[in-house]
């Protein structure tokens, strides 16, 4: 894409086309004289670091094509600073639907997300070549169309992993609330890392909560101390989110939703052990869900 055709899609970049922005970018809508409607994500400013995450991404995104990763359209090189364009998903994030949206995401849309959201890793973990660790999975992360299809997004920190190698040294980056605390101890980057990291948005869509919130109790603060302990206790009815209004009563369609809840609070929890080796692979989470 030329910077040209950018300009004109965004109208010069013009706030009205903002749909979002991050620590590395800014997201605009762009609209093309072809007709088509693309999302154009611009880097907030020349470094090499927002450089190297941009070039990172493009690397990613190239080498890999599943149903459930957003498409990288084209990038743009006559400019001043790297913009990416990508297919435009139009239902905002995951995070918005939990936790800033009027309206209830149902427990089965919640599981329709969660399921294609790990199909997506377990793809990106066993199916591409070399694999791939995304490395800042989290709920503003899982794009989701009309449809509420899944669209995993935000490359710049995955790393491809050569084969034959089972960690990679590197310095913790991430989101904190969803940052494997085993990879904060010894900075040692796997796959297990991503693991975490879905246990924690799998969390968020069984109660409802924020990954971290001050506004909790200080011992609360963290929503895996949180809830662990009362998933371990089997009191799954004292962290379920009140907007999916399940109720504990001996009617089976209630029993049915709870039990099901229930089920993916249990691997939440298997996701979120301390340790790497005691977390099962992202495929074995597919199976589970």
């Amino acid at each position: 894409y030329t910077l040209s055709e950018i300009d004109k899609a965004t109208n010069g970049f013009d706030k009205e086309h903002k749909i979002g922005s991050g620590g590395f970018g800014t997201v605009y809508k762009g609209l093309f004289d072809d007709g088509s409607v693309l999302a154009i994500k611009r880097a907030n400013h020349t470094s090499k670091q927002s450089s190297r995450h941009f070039y990172n991404e493009v690397a990613i995104l190239s080498q890999v094509n599943h149903r459930n990763l957003l498409r990288l359209m084209g990038c743009c090189v006559d400019s001043d600073v790297p913009i990416l364009v990508y297919e435009y998903i139009p239902n905002g994030n995951l995070f918005e639907h939990l936790h800033k949206r009027p309206g209830v995401l149902s427990w089965s849309n919640r599981l329709t997300i969660a399921i294609e959201t790990a199909e997506a890793l377990a793809y990106l973990h066993s199916a591409a070549y070399p694999p791939i660790y995304h490395r800042d999975v989290k709920s503003a992360n899982i794009l989701l169309d009309n449809a509420f299809t899944t669209k995993v997004a935000d490359f710049g920190l995955s790393r491809l992993v050569p084969v034959d190698v089972t960690h990679v040294s590197t310095m913790v980056q991430g989101t904190p609330g969803y940052v494997d605390p085993e990879y904060h101890q010894t900075y040692q980057l796997t796959d297990k890392s991503d693991v975490y990291s879905f246990g924690v948005v799998l969390l968020e869509m069984v109660t409802g909560r924020k990954p971290v919130d001050f506004a909790r109790a200080s011992k609360d603060v963290n929503l895996s101390a949180y809830s662990v302990p009362l998933i371990r206790k089997g009191l799954i009815e004292e962290i379920v989110d009140p907007k999916l209004e399940v109720r504990v009563s001996g009617n089976a369609a209630d029993l049915e939703l709870l039990e099901s809840i229930r089920a993916v609070a249990n691997v939440a929890m298997a996701c979120l052990a301390f340790t790497r080796d005691e977390r099962p692979t992202m495929k074995r989470v597919l199976e589970e869900l």
